[in-house]
């Protein structure tokens, strides 16, 4: 195996793409040191979700603040973190199917209509919901992202919990219930004020306004939501996702590192927790000559080298001490000339495409990328360990949503939405345990044949 030096010194040299060549495996074997520390993070990222969790209906915290409400993404990606809890006898398989039927028999009977303090409608669920309730939170949208990826979980669950016994049955017979009455057809924009958004899935939906007036456009996490959607009842989804795919922007930021470009990371991670995407392209992609996973690692690559040029000046940016994605920050203010943000869709694709970039790093951006390039986002994380850790990045729940070294920052919170990419990629790098079994889910292969997706095909 190659040093992790001298795999940096290689990537340095803009030899990135040859580390892992378009249509095989990337490479890497753990240390006994890394895998302990993989473990340990994963560990207290695990608690996360079983502490930060009402175990009465199975919803799980937007962050882990006293009266933070549930979010329906953290809850889908607690969802395989029970599962992943059982496998490493964290908990009792038992355990874990218990608190997964909490959580489908609450959404299976909570209320679906146009009241605005329901809990969904249509077969969607509003953002934020009151962690003993479940009632809409807020005044929050009706998010069809969000319920992508709490269905996303329980997809997972409805293969992984395949044994004979009452309850795994269960499990089963409501995920398909509840991912069989979601109403796709009823999201597409008709009539836009934006002419690119027509046809597409809507974002949200509010009671007191409707329908809203932009779709999921060009390439960012809703991959998943289109061949979910596409795997289920949408009527006419190569309309919908060509549509979608007009809207693809590609960038060579760096030589040799040309992808389908999303400024913030977690864009080009959060469909793959549940989707195994080597080897696999639609149309576009078949033309492009890689496959999504590639087109994740360049964009991990790219992140990774715009932390080492450091185009902007912030302080601590290093071979080790990187990464950029929706995160938390040190707030809204301007000190010595440069602007600083609370939370924001922080991103960079390169030296002059950039947004929300203030200095500030989380660890989310390397723990969720460590399938892609796991030669530079493993030491990352041992690096963030080590070196900032005991000075506030570390805690109960593993790593602290962010950290901004330019104002001397540290986040005291975690997000949900942050912890469930870490583990459930280090998982999937590890073993495969959640694109093992989702790959398996009927709806999701359908999804992909009805938008062409089949077997990259070698130039």
């Amino acid at each position: 195996m190659l040093s992790v030096l001298a795999i940096l010194i290689l990537i340095g040299c803009n030899n990135a793409a040859k580390v892992r060549s378009e249509h095989d495996d990337v490479k890497y074997d753990l240390t006994k040191n890394e895998e302990a520390l993989l473990d340990s993070i994963q560990y207290r990222t695990f608690l996360y979700f079983w502490h930060e969790c009402n175990h009465e209906n199975g919803l799980v915290k937007d962050r882990s603040t006293e009266k933070s409400p549930a979010s329906i993404a953290a809850t889908g990606f607690a969802v395989p973190a029970w599962a992943i809890g059982a496998e490493r006898k964290w908990i009792t398989r038992d355990k874990a199917v218990g608190l997964t039927l909490n959580l489908l028999r609450f959404l299976i009977n909570s209320e679906q209509s146009t009241a605005k303090d329901a809990t969904g409608y249509k077969g969607f669920y509003y953002h934020f919901l009151n962690m003993k309730t479940g009632k809409r939170e807020w005044n929050c949208e009706l998010s069809t992202i969000d319920t992508a990826w709490l269905l996303a979980g329980i997809r997972f669950a409805s293969q992984y919990y395949d044994r004979n016994n009452k309850q795994e049955k269960e499990i089963r017979s409501l995920a398909d219930s509840l991912v069989n009455r979601v109403d796709w057809d009823w999201t597409i924009i008709q009539k836009s004020k934006h002419d690119s958004h027509e046809n597409l899935v809507a974002m949200g939906y509010k009671p007191e306004e409707g329908l809203g007036d932009f779709g999921w456009f060009g390439y960012t996490e809703a991959l998943y939501l289109y061949i979910l959607a596409a795997g289920t009842n949408l009527t006419n989804p190569q309309k919908a996702y060509q549509q979608w795919i007009s809207g693809y922007d590609w960038v060579e930021p760096y030589e040799g590192l040309a992808h389908v470009g999303f400024q913030p990371l977690f864009g080009h991670q959060f469909s793959h927790m549940f989707i195994d995407f080597r080897r696999l392209a639609d149309e576009y992609m078949q033309k492009k000559g890689i496959d999504y996973f590639e087109n994740s690692r360049r964009a991990t690559l790219s992140n990774w080298k715009y932390c080492i040029d450091n185009p902007n000046g912030w302080a601590g940016y290093d071979l080790l001490t990187w990464g950029i994605s929706a995160c938390d920050g040190p707030g809204d203010f301007e000190r010595d000339g440069k602007r600083f943000f609370g939370y924001a869709g922080r991103g960079a694709t390169g030296p002059d495409d950039f947004i929300h970039e203030d200095g500030t790093i989380t660890p989310e951006a390397a723990g969720g990328s460590v399938p892609f390039a796991p030669e530079i986002c493993i030491a990352t994380l041992k690096n963030l360990y080590e070196k900032y850790g005991s000075k506030g990045l570390w805690g109960k729940y593993g790593f602290k949503d962010a950290f901004n070294l330019t104002v001397d920052w540290y986040d005291t919170d975690y997000l949900g939405l942050d912890q469930g990419p870490i583990l459930i990629m280090i998982e999937n790098f590890k073993t495969g345990l959640i694109w093992k079994y989702a790959m398996r889910d009927p709806i999701i292969q359908n999804g992909l044949r009805r938008l062409n997706f089949s077997s990259l095909t070698k130039n």
